[in-house]
This record gives C-alpha cells, sequence and structure tokens, in this order.
C-alpha cells in the first residue's frame, strides 16, 4: 500500500452559505473534518443550528414567491443550470481531488466518473427547464363548452440530505432537477464529507444563480436534519442514505404530510451462469463490488454462481481481487483507498468477524491494512443467503459468493432480501433475461454490465431501498405538483 499524500488543493469558503452569503454558524462553532486516508485536519466547518436552517428556509421561500428566481423563465433557468455544468467542468481536477480527499476514494474514479456525471446531470436537466409541461383532455360538456387541462407547477422549498460517499453526483441528482422545475434548495450535506458540496454552491454563484436559490447548512444530522425534515415551509425532503435514517424521515415527515424521496440502502445480487463470458463478468463483477471501497448503495455483493462454474468462477475472482491496487487515494494506479471514518472501518472488520463465526469461507482479504487510515483488503467469501454478510447492507469491500443449481433457486434466492435497489444478470440467454427482468424485485436491473445511474433514465429502490424516483422525467416530475383546470364557458 502506498502512502497517502497531501494535495494541494483551494478549499471552499469555510462557512454555511445562506442567501448568498458565507456565514459562521449562528452559535460560532464549529467541528473538524478529517483525511480519511491519513487523518489529517481539511477543515474546521460551522456546526448549524436549527435558526440557521430558518435562515436559510427563509431565503429560500422568498427567492421562490417573490425573488428573482420566482420570475426567471425555464429557459433562462436552463441557461444557468448550463452555465453551472460547465463550470463543473472546468474545475474537473480540482473537484476530483478535493472528492478523493475528503472521502478516501481513488482520484480516478471521481475524476473519470462521478464529477463528469454530475456535469451531465445539470445538462440534461438543463434541457428539461423549459419543458415541463401538463395535458389537455377532451371531457364531455359540463353544462357548457368545456376545457380541462393539467398545469405542473414546483412544490416550494426542497430541503435536500446528502450522503458521504458520493457527494457531488448526488447533490446533482437533487439540485439539478429541482432547480429545473423552478424550486429553491437547502441542502444539508454529510457531516463526513461536505467539502465538494460547499465547492458546487460556490460555481453556482459564479454560474448566476440568484442568491438564495441554493442554501447550504453544513454540521449534524440530528440537529440540521431533523430540523429541516420538521420545518413547516420546507415542501420536499430528499434524503439519500441508510434504511434505518429514510425510515425515521419518513415518521418525522408523515404527521406534516410533506413529500419524501427517499434513496436507501441495498444489498443487490449478481447472477452469473454458464453462458456468461467470464473474462469479462469477473472483473466488472469485481468492480461492482470494491468500487468506492464497497461504500456504493448499489454494489453487487451477492454474487450468486451457478454450481457447474463456481470453481473457475472463485479461482478467477481470488486472483483479480488479489491484484487490485489498495493505497493513496491521489496515487497513480490506486483502485481501492479508504473506507471514510473509523466508525466505518469498525463497522466493515465487524461483519467479517461475524462472517467468520457463522462459518463463511474465507476466499481472499479480511484484514485491515497498516495503522493509517482506514484500508480493508478486497475481501470474498463464499457461504449461503442465510449469513448476515449476505443479508445485511455492509457497505465496505466484502463481497459473498453463494453457488445456486437452476433458475428457480436463483431468483429465490435473488429476491430473498429486504432491499430491492439493483440486480445484475450474466446471460446471453433471451428468455431468461425477459423472466428475471420482469420477477426481480428491484428498482433498477443491469444485463451483463453494471455502473452508475445515467440522468436520463430514472433511479429508485423497493422495498427497503427506498421511496419514489430521483432522474429521469419521474425524477423531475417528483419535484413537481400537478394542478387540474376545467373551464366551462356558458
Amino acid at each position: 500500500m502506498t502512502t497517502a499524500t497531501q494535495p494541494s488543493v483551494s478549499f471552499p469558503p469555510q462557512a454555511l452559505l445562506i442567501d448568498g452569503e458565507w456565514r459562521a454558524a449562528s452559535t460560532g462553532a464549529v467541528y473538524s473534518v478529517y483525511a480519511p486516508a491519513t487523518g489529517d485536519l481539511l477543515a474546521e466547518l460551522p456546526l448549524g443550528t436549527p435558526d440557521d436552517v430558518d435562515a436559510a428556509v427563509a431565503a429560500a421561500r422568498f427567492q421562490f414567491e417573490t425573488g428573482e428566481w420566482s420570475r426567471l423563465s425555464g429557459a433562462e433557468r436552463g441557461k444557468i443550470l448550463w452555465r453551472l455544468a460547465d463550470l463543473i467542468e472546468s474545475d474537473l481536477e480540482g473537484l476530483a481531488r478535493l472528492e478523493a480527499l475528503d472521502v478516501g476514494r481513488p482520484f480516478g474514479e471521481a475524476f473519470f466518473g462521478e464529477i463528469p456525471l454530475a456535469a451531465e446531470t445539470f445538462r440534461h436537466f438543463a434541457g428539461w427547464a423549459d419543458k415541463v409541461t401538463g395535458s389537455t383532455y377532451s371531457l364531455p360538456p359540463f353544462g357548457g363548452d368545456r376545457l380541462s387541462y393539467t398545469i405542473r407547477q414546483p412544490l416550494g422549498v426542497v430541503g435536500a440530505i446528502l450522503p458521504w460517499n458520493a457527494p457531488t453526483m448526488i447533490a446533482s441528482w437533487k439540485i439539478a432537477p429541482a432547480l429545473a422545475a423552478g424550486n429553491t434548495l437547502v441542502i444539508k450535506p454529510a457531516a463526513e464529507a461536505s467539502l465538494t458540496t460547499l465547492r458546487l454552491a460556490e460555481l453556482a454563484l459564479e454560474a448566476g444563480l440568484p442568491a438564495g436559490v441554493l442554501n447550504v447548512v453544513t454540521g449534524s444530522g440530528a440537529v440540521v436534519g431533523d430540523a429541516m425534515v420538521g420545518h413547516p415551509d420546507i415542501a420536499k425532503i430528499t434524503f439519500t442514505g441508510s434504511t434505518a435514517v429514510g425510515k425515521r424521515i419518513a415518521a418525522q415527515a408523515g404527521p406534516a404530510l410533506k413529500k419524501v424521496t427517499l434513496e436507501l440502502g441495498g444489498k443487490s445480487p449478481q447472477i452469473v451462469w454458464p453462458d456468461a463470458d467470464l473474462d469479462s463478468v469477473v472483473p466488472t463483477a469485481a468492480f461492482s463490488v470494491f468500487a468506492n471501497q464497497g461504500q456504493t448503495c448499489a454494489s453487487g455483493s451477492r454474487i450468486y454462481v451457478h454450481r457447474s462454474i463456481l470453481d473457475e468462477f472463485l479461482s478467477r475472482l481470488k486472483t483479480h481481487a488479489e491484484s487490485i491496487v489498495v493505497g493513496d487515494p491521489l496515487g497513480d494506479g490506486t483502485q481501492m483507498g479508504s473506507l471514510i471514518s473509523q466508525k466505518q472501518l469498525d463497522s466493515v472488520l465487524g461483519y467479517i468477524a461475524t462472517a467468520r463465526e457463522e462459518g463463511a469461507t474465507l476466499l481472499t482479504g479480511g484484514s485491515r491494512i497498516g495503522d493509517t487510515g482506514y484500508f480493508v483488503q478486497p475481501t470474498v467469501f463464499v457461504g449461503t443467503n442465510d449469513l448476515t454478510i449476505a443479508r445485511e447492507e455492509i457497505f465496505g469491500p466484502v463481497g459473498t459468493v453463494v453457488p445456486f443449481d437452476d433458475d428457480d433457486e436463483a431468483l429465490l434466492l435473488a429476491n430473498g432480501s429486504d432491499f430491492g435497489l439493483t440486480a445484475v444478470l450474466w446471460t446471453n440467454d433471451s428468455a431468461r433475461i425477459n423472466r428475471f427482468t420482469r420477477e426481480l424485485q428491484v428498482g433498477v436491473v443491469w444485463v451483463n454490465a453494471w455502473g452508475p445511474p445515467h440522468p436520463a433514465l430514472p433511479w429508485l429502490g423497493v422495498k427497503a431501498s427506498g421511496v419514489g424516483e430521483e432522474l429521469g422525467l419521474e425524477g423531475l416530475l417528483a419535484n413537481t405538483r400537478v394542478k387540474t383546470v376545467n373551464v366551462i364557458s356558458a
């Protein structure tokens, strides 16, 4: 493992963004942010309070109701979003370095994947900004000539609560469609990874976003997040994170009948059949497990392999996992970096210990690397669907391989989970593909591939993986309300 190095990065303003101004928290309190790969102090950020949330919501509400933003056309909003996409691309290297340092993920994943996808998301929804339309209906007269139609209107102030695993990309998922539809926002970044969100907000102001349209309040989820969920002037909460926190947000938002979009945990199955090309399957299947150190909700960490090819698959997967370069997120050739925190390290190592206790067979990995940072070996176990590591989301570089004998068993195993975010099918059998894409209890299916969501396609989970949609036309409309109009002429 190589040693992590401190990059030359210009950090964003160390403040809350409220009504276009960078401010300290109302109490003046701060908290420290450390680089997970080294333990070095990165920044001290404001510890936001409910008073800060009130100020941010007031600024957002003013812009929505009577400010400059409320008077802009969809086309004008789209131009601002497009300029923001250009600025993100111009700052690609800086944002990727900042994300690698703040989150611990390899620079290449951010540079070639997450940051370009964030820019693409803003461009995609910039194109939708002047195309939010309703429908017209031909209906029987109602005492006279009748014209009935619907209009789509923005919700108002949207509260977005971000995760720490992919903060730039997921921030774009929430910001771009909400702004395209005409809403304003208050954002709470994850306390562990706020720096790229602050930089993104800085770029949004540079792109011409009016003051108060986008506000950022850093701090604790238990304080800032709860204040947002309970705020009477926030019309919708969009949250990405754990299922446990998502359930709590839903319970808090319910009494106020507040709209929610919850993108929660996952325990995604990959199913590998004998007709699959293992030369292409193994590297991609492994990447889906180990990308971002396994800290991905769509991680394909349950791998079901037909028993006839089990030994060959395990041999190839072991070789591939042991070839992965773990180390400095900013180092050349690094393929896997550090987990986000000591808490996450302890959790992942705890799952590994539990797997051993439950009798799972360790194929490779299973240990921490070094004593600086939070590095864990790429780890693979072989076992059954009853193992804790096959049932619970680990959010670390740990995969579980389970053999199956026929399609009915594979489907039963894949659907035997509380989660339902994504699934991956490795086969060229069209009849099998048709059956499994219909019967899998998930929101997204990949066939012979795995990758990040595209902004043009809806992203959603079922069961414990979430409520509502992000991205695509569905994600845009989730930031609107429909109104029916009936015009009767005498």
